[in-house]
């Protein structure tokens, strides 16, 4: 109870300095989007939450407006057919997230816990089932996103909430915060739907292959 206390504080008051700090930035990103495709220029969805209960997700938008709703991107065909120009860029530095300071404000997420689900993702919801990762908020990062992020199965993906929730507290935390950061300033286990996901097999298949030879 005691942790879960300080990191609430620790939540509310980086997420004002951030936002505070970050407003500049946003400002510009949001014009930047504006002028280069039509739609709004925040991003809303659906996720789940805590206790399983849904809540509205916000991101800066760095899809054109034609693209699928409510689905993830991993499940997506050709899914950079869907995202500008600029919101490739926005989503390989993670800048597309800053919105979710928002959610942090509003006590829906924390900066660190397992990442929010798309509701339509149900083999990854009930993957996640009875193993306590809806009792702890979902976060900006998580112990899944520094141990390969979209390169993971469901099922590796469910291993790594359960161990963080297993293992919750500062350590772990502060622990998880430190990677993210090398995680963006290195861009990495980035994936975008379905085409990169089969081209990372095939690469991975490749190696193998070549190793053996």
């Amino acid at each position: 109870m005691i942790f879960r206390f300080c990191k609430r504080i620790f939540d509310v008051v980086a997420a004002l300095l951030g936002l505070v700090i970050l407003l500049p930035v946003c400002c510009v990103v949001g014009v930047v989007i504006k002028l280069e495709s039509p739609g709004p220029v925040l991003f809303r969805q659906p996720r789940m939450g805590l206790h399983m209960k849904p809540f509205t997700i916000y991101k800066f938008r760095t899809m054109y407006v034609e693209a699928p709703k409510d689905c993830a991107t991993r499940n997506l065909e050709n899914s950079g057919s869907y995202i500008t120009p600029v919101g490739k860029f926005l989503r390989n530095t993670s800048i597309d997230e800053i919105p979710q300071l928002i959610n942090i404000l509003k006590g829906e997420m924390s900066f660190i816990g397992p990442r929010p689900v798309v509701l339509s993702e149900l083999d990854l919801i009930q993957s996640r089932e009875g193993k306590g990762v809806y009792d702890v908020k979902p976060g900006l990062s998580g112990w899944a996103q520094i141990n390969g992020r979209d390169l993971v199965s469901v099922e590796d993906k469910t291993s790594y909430d359960t161990y963080y929730v297993d293992h919750y507290g500062f350590k772990m935390d502060m622990l998880i915060f430190l990677k993210t950061i090398l995680y963006v300033l290195r861009r990495a286990d980035i994936q975008e739907g379905k085409t990169k996901v089969f081209r990372f097999e095939k690469q991975m298949e490749e190696s193998v292959e070549n190793k053996a030879s």
